[in-house]
């Protein structure tokens, strides 16, 4: 195990492009812990719950690659409430001779445990399968006691491509130039979508549900086959699932979402579109059903994975690489206006101990306030994931 500390004293600002972020006190702003040795193996995309007694969870994909490693599977470790160190690493889910990959964790209104991830088909990610496991027993030792498994179906229909026509039409992409062996972006796609078997394959998680006041709960996925978004709907504690409408744009994945006071729920986008690299931005204003055209925000990103959560004081945090080329740091930002403006950020990583690559971060804001982030790390001695602790009373933005 690995842990570090960052101390800021009092009186002291973090000073960035977009404002500062002055710290309360004295104490450590943020503290981490490496949940296992860096290795060589490729150990990636995290996800982080409280569980009700107390303890952490967290999950991860470990391999030799990704989606052409068949020895990829999911592990998984816990933190037991007061603990200083995580416990063992053991196993989540394995589909014998296919990756498995982008594991999630999620405790639905009924706290019930669910894990949900991908089996990769034919190694293409366009081939996914999006699978779940559900425990009642979780919070012993060890990983948690399955109870059911099953395989999370979807059917987005003919309005799915309808919805992409319309979303381009909005942004009024400029393809003038075309060949008929390199056809305009959206006219391949759009014939994708046209395509029942391509609508129902290939969606994968990456961020934590969101489940809205009346019980519903928002899964977000995304296709790298569409490049595209959606998220899927359960109105039954997830016992069930459906698709919304889509997220279309200039290549929005990943989404990670927050919901207003209004009740307007915000997708923040990874970009996998052409240049300048930003965040990217859907808003629905009917509890995740519908979808507006994803729009580039002023928050940089260099295709990669972030985390948006709302603290309980009603301030929003942001986890993300501020870069447009690179994974090379781990910032947070701070927002006062739900989303609208992140003029205030703190840069986490990197500390000083080699590593020179953090990403895909997974947000959680425990019971007693703690802001927790798990994290893709690597450097010169490997890769790991690492556990951040971070205290959000000390960032004062007033």
């Amino acid at each position: 195990m690995i842990s570090s500390q960052f101390v800021f004293k009092f009186a002291l600002f973090a000073v960035s492009s977009w404002g500062l972020l002055p710290l309360a006190n004295a104490e450590p702003l943020f503290i981490t812990t490496d949940i296992f040795p860096p290795g060589v193996k490729h150990t990636h995309s995290s996800s982080i719950v409280q569980c009700p007694n107390g303890d952490l969870l967290a999950c991860w994909f470990h391999g030799s690659g990704e989606r052409t490693a068949d020895d990829v599977l999911v592990q998984g470790a816990r933190l037991k409430k007061g603990a200083k160190r995580w416990g063992p690493v053991f196993e989540m889910a394995d589909t014998p001779g296919f990756p498995d990959c982008n594991p999630i964790l999620h405790i639905d209104p009924k706290g019930r445990l669910r894990l949900f991830w991908v089996s990769v088909l034919a190694h293409r990610w366009e081939c996914s399968l999006l699978k779940f496991r559900r425990a009642e027993d979780y919070q012993g030792t060890g990983a948690p006691k399955w109870s059911w498994q099953g395989i999370v179906q979807l059917k987005p229909g003919p309005e799915f491509a309808q919805v992409m026509k319309q979303r381009f039409d909005e942004l009024q992409l400029n393809t003038e130039m075309w060949a008929e062996y390199a056809q305009p972006y959206e006219t391949m796609l759009l014939k994708a979508a046209n395509d029942p078997f391509k609508r129902q394959t290939g969606w994968m998680p990456r961020t934590h549900p969101l489940t809205l006041p009346g019980g519903r709960i928002l899964l977000p996925i995304y296709s790298d086959g569409f490049n595209a978004s959606l998220v899927a709907i359960s109105d039954d504690d997830g016992d069930t699932w459906r698709a919304s409408r889509p997220i279309i744009g200039l290549g929005p994945i990943q989404p990670s979402l927050a919901r207003r006071r209004d009740g307007t729920v915000v997708a923040f986008c990874r970009d996998s579109g052409p240049p300048p690299g930003r965040v990217m931005v859907s808003l629905s204003r009917d509890n995740g059903e519908t979808w507006s055209a994803a729009r580039d925000t002023d928050i940089p990103n260099p295709g990669s994975s972030l985390e948006v959560i709302v603290l309980r004081d009603g301030r929003w945090l942001i986890v993300y690489n501020d870069s447009t080329k690179s994974r090379d740091n781990l910032t947070i930002s701070i927002s006062e206006d739900e989303g609208k403006t992140w003029p205030l950020k703190q840069r986490l990583e990197p500390q000083s101990d080699g590593a020179t690559s953090f990403g895909y971060p997974s947000v959680i804001q425990s019971a007693d306030g703690t802001v927790h982030i798990t994290y893709t790390c690597v450097g010169p001695s490997g890769g790991r994931i690492r556990h951040g602790m971070l205290q959000p009373g000390q960032l004062k933005t007033d």
